[in-house]
């Protein structure tokens, strides 16, 4: 907005849009051989909460409690729709995927693996127990964005053949530190570890130096632990109960192994959604996981801003990692500068939302030109509902009285039962980020934690009469 701009008097006209976002949830297989728990475990050379916290015993319980909220949310005041941020699983593998969507289409979830396991006698009081998922409530649609996790393995790289064939063996993988190690990918010298699922608290077994064993460490292989590529990861899509089919991508996306894609949440309301995928290149195989954009994907997201331009259309760009990651550490063909300098140039651009970096965080891109400042869009990004604090945003748009437009945008809490899974995971949350020291993330002045906010955009001339005339009104 100008620099003068208040909004002390201004009033809101009409709801366009509400919708609910969630990321980073990272349903994990934790009996898997193919994890690098050992770096988080132990510590190793890296020690961090990505790579193991006790969270991993419980994620799909943290997703259906997030999913019972958006129901009980959306019964006093309705979602137009859902979007997962990317990362819906940890390790790019099958079954993980599988759960997330059961999760959603609301079937019986068994979150194990291997053998199955009852480490504490009776039904539904430990991790690996069955349990009916609620299910999202059939009247919101939900789309879905490609994470770095979700195609790659524990979100770094595409495996090589020792790596793809460890998913679905028995022997747990068998890894030095990749990140340092010119060898990369083939660097040895740690077994990265599993959880036992026998064990009432998921004990840790198999991590350590290869020189600790006599043997290598194995766990119950599992066919289903296969490695899923991008192509196979968007197919999955198309096996789900609720709607649309395919959650956003279509078989277009499939034959062309392309993950972009748009849609019109509501065909009374002008805004469109932009699906971007911003994240690195399968046939890159190494350890960097920030933002990565190529040509051909650069190029098809300036033809749907066009479009969406051209069609008097407010516009959100939907993607998993942040702008400002984009071209950090790597070589993306399309840097950060240049995208930028692009999305300035659309006054009808009002937002770019994404999850990766686990925090909640608003960020303005004011317009250079002080004279346009339609030209400035907002910047949100959504926290993990993995590690802490474990939230989902809501996102609420609304045409103002002085023919600007708000986008509130407010954290939620998943609802959980004391004694609960789900509530076991927040605590085991909470002790990691104490435990890896991350608490500092939360106290930077630009994340605060919780970050709730009205976010106001001025429109152009066109638009401002074109939105007036849209949406329901907010007396009702």
């Amino acid at each position: 907005m100008p620099h003068a701009y208040t909004g002390a008097s201004v009033t809101v006209k009409a709801d366009l849009l509400r919708f609910f976002a969630m990321s980073d949830i990272h349903l994990t297989d934790k009996e898997s051989p193919a994890q690098q728990i050992e770096w988080g475990y132990k510590g190793g050379a890296a020690g961090n909460s990505s790579a193991y916290s006790g969270v991993i015993l419980y994620t799909t319980h943290v997703l259906d409690a997030a999913i019972q909220t958006i129901n009980a949310l959306h019964k006093a005041n309705k979602f137009d729709f859902g979007m997962g941020l990317g990362d819906a699983v940890n390790n790019a593998q099958y079954n993980e995927l599988r759960w997330y969507i059961d999760i959603f289409d609301g079937k019986k979830i068994t979150p194990d693996s291997g053998k199955k396991d009852d480490p504490i006698k009776g039904p539904g009081n430990d991790y690996q127990d069955e349990y009916q998922a609620a299910g999202l409530n059939s009247e919101i649609p939900w789309y879905q964005v490609l994470g770095n996790h979700d195609h790659f393995c524990t979100g770094m790289f595409t495996p090589d053949e020792y790596v793809w064939k460890t998913y679905t063996g028995s022997t747990i993988m068998n890894m030095g530190n990749i990140m340092t190690d010119p060898l990369g990918l083939k660097s040895r010298g740690f077994y990265m570890g599993a959880v036992d699922g026998a064990t009432p608290n998921g004990d840790i077994i198999g991590a350590g130096p290869v020189g600790d064993y006599s043997e290598p460490p194995t766990v119950i292989a599992d066919a289903d632990r296969h490695y899923i590529n991008m192509r196979s990861w968007m197919n999955e899509f198309f096996n789900t109960t609720s709607k649309p089919i395919g959650h956003g991508f279509s078989q277009t996306n499939l034959d062309l192994n392309f993950a972009c894609y748009s849609f019109v949440p509501k065909s009374d309301v002008p805004i469109k959604v932009i699906v971007f995928d911003d994240t690195q290149n399968e046939d890159r195989v190494d350890t960097h996981e920030q933002g990565f954009v190529t040509q051909d994907r650069f190029e098809w997201l300036v033809g749907e801003l066009d479009a969406g331009q051209k069609a008097g259309q407010l516009m959100i760009i939907s993607a998993h990692i942040p702008l400002l990651l984009i071209d950090r550490d790597n070589d993306s063909p399309v840097d950060l500068q240049t995208i930028t300098d692009k999305l300035h140039t659309y006054p009808n651009l009002i937002l770019w939302m994404s999850g990766h970096v686990h925090r909640n965080l608003v960020t303005p891109y004011p317009s250079a030109d002080t004279t346009h400042p339609e030209l400035g869009f907002w910047h949100v990004e959504t926290a993990s509902l993995r590690d802490f604090p474990q939230q989902f945003r809501t996102f609420r748009v609304v045409s103002n009285s002085d023919s600007t437009i708000s986008i509130f945008v407010t954290d939620v809490d998943p609802a959980i039962k004391a004694g609960s899974l789900a509530a076991a995971s927040r605590a085991c949350a909470i002790g990691a980020m104490q435990i890896f020291n991350t608490e500092n993330q939360l106290t930077y002045p630009e994340t605060g934690g919780a970050y709730n906010a009205e976010l106001v955009k001025q429109l152009s001339t066109d638009m401002r009469k074109k939105i007036m005339k849209a949406g329901k009104s907010a007396f009702r």
